[in-house]
């Protein structure tokens, strides 16, 4: 679940980085303070998005059946 949530995060940040940042920056329980960073820096935005990815796939090959 979480590859799968990070892999999907990191696509919204890296196709639809405003809207994105947009959607967690109020009354987001908490995570308005995890997006602060990224508001107003779309390319900060897509390099952790690329990393985001990165991990979620990472972490999804490491599974076992």
């Amino acid at each position: 679940m979480a590859a799968i949530f990070m892999i999907g995060d990191g696509l919204l940040g890296l196709v639809q980085t405003g809207r994105h940042t947009d959607l967690w920056k109020d009354r987001a329980l908490g995570a308005e303070y995890a997006v602060r960073p990224f508001v107003g820096r779309p390319g900060r935005r897509r390099l952790y998005a690329l990393a985001q990815i990165a991990a979620g796939l990472a972490l999804a090959a490491r599974q076992k059946r």
